[in-house]
């Protein structure tokens, strides 16, 4: 195990030249969601520091020659954190990922070596967790042939001969066929604390960090049919405890979007009963902000996504024990780092940007997630390309609100 004992202060590190195809050219590139647009230009944003404290920021990851991408953080109701993430890899975009499950019983100071869930032989993403109601665990991902560019390319050619057999052995494990019968939104679900694991399921939808838990005993999924139509954008639901699922509403498109521009969805139920939905919008209005949406039935109808002035992306969202929300997201320009706000009114405002990370040595990093300690410390993870680091680590900040 290793742990978090030589938690230290932001440092300042200098910049690194971004991997070759990073997210954003990976969604440019998919010809099933037409996505992509440059982003904004580097303008500094005006931050509130003096709402938090960062008590201190170390790296999680245990596998040190591997890329560790877009991880989720959640606190079970026995106090363990559970820590999963897209594992194994290479790179940002490769056909090596797989989902990784961490354990900390000591509120995050030590973590268990990664267990492997999911390793199918294209690339596993996004990695979501969630204990449900009734103490079930769902651990959610989706697969991608993005990796493939690089051969059409012919890229691939111009490698050394030992990563060359690497990438080419992992394509041609399985044919053409089952590689495309092997591309989905996937769930996997335990019922034993995560000791045994059902085989990956069809979830209907994707999001970087999965379902949440309702208070009426639903589980509630807000994302979009990735690979299906790439178009529907809405929330789904299960009334079993996640073992099945069923499309619940679809979220209006904003006039003049294109609702194949919106992606990474994440919800939240507030205090007086609203649900929150937050959309990473890459729509040309408000391009690269965050978008919000709200239902007060259940989730049966949701408002048009409105702009709440927050650029930067994706976000998760977390009730916390007094009843305000928070949301953290990535801050892909300079300072390169991650950031948090505040709502004190179930999501209708949000505080000035709160700093919780600002060294970040390129745009390669975010998709945090947050927990609250039994203390009321916060626990934010994330995923970021350290120019001390060959390969992208996980980063776990411990911080407080003032």
């Amino acid at each position: 195990m290793a742990g978090l004992s030589t938690l230290q202060n932001h440092v300042t590190v200098s910049a690194v030249k971004p991997r070759p195809l990073s997210r954003r050219r990976m969604l440019r590139q998919s010809a099933a969601l037409g996505l992509g647009a440059a982003f904004a230009p580097h303008i500094r944003s005006e931050t509130t520091r003096h709402l938090a404290k960062v008590h201190g920021i170390g790296v999680v990851s245990l596998r040190p020659n591997h890329y560790h991408g877009w991880p989720t953080l959640a606190r079970r109701r026995n106090g363990q954190l559970l820590l999963v993430c897209s594992g194994g890899r290479e790179m940002h975009v490769c056909p090596f990922g797989q989902v990784e499950l961490m354990r900390s019983d000591d509120d995050g100071k030590t973590w268990t070596f990664p267990r492997v869930l999911l390793d199918l032989a294209i690339d596993d993403r996004d990695a979501g967790i969630l204990e449900t109601a009734k103490g079930s665990l769902l651990a959610t991902t989706f697969s991608s042939l993005a990796y493939e560019h690089y051969f059409r390319n012919s890229e691939i050619n111009n490698w050394d001969t030992a990563r060359q057999a690497r990438w080419r052995g992992a394509h041609h494990r399985i044919s053409e066929a089952e590689r495309k019968a092997q591309l989905g939104t996937w769930m996997l679900r335990s019922t034993d604390s995560g000791v045994t694991w059902s085989t990956p399921y069809d979830s209907i939808v994707n999001s970087p960090h999965g379902p949440i838990q309702l208070a009426d005993g639903r589980q509630l999924y807000a994302g979009k049919d990735l690979w299906k139509s790439g178009k529907w954008i809405g929330v789904c639901e299960s009334t079993d405890d996640g073992r099945s699922w069923k499309k619940l509403s679809q979220i209006p498109t904003r006039p003049g979007d294109d609702p194949g521009e919106y992606h990474e969805l994440h919800a939240v139920e507030a205090a007086n009963g609203t649900l929150v939905a937050q959309i990473r919008n890459h729509n040309s209005a408000n391009s690269r902000e965050t978008l919000q949406s709200e239902s007060t039935d259940g989730g049966k109808t949701w408002s048009v996504p409105h702009p709440i002035g927050v650029w930067g992306l994706p976000s998760h969202l977390l009730r916390l024990r007094d009843g305000r929300l928070l949301m953290t997201y990535g801050y892909r320009r300079k300072p390169f780092g991650n950031q948090a706000r505040i709502s004190t009114d179930h999501g209708k405002t949000w505080s000035k940007p709160i700093t919780i990370s600002g060294d970040g040595a390129n745009g390669d990093l975010g998709y945090p997630s947050t927990v609250e300690l039994q203390d009321g410390i916060l626990l934010t993870a994330w995923y970021e390309q350290m120019s001390s680091r060959p390969r992208a680590v996980l980063r776990l900040a411990k911080w407080s609100l003032l």
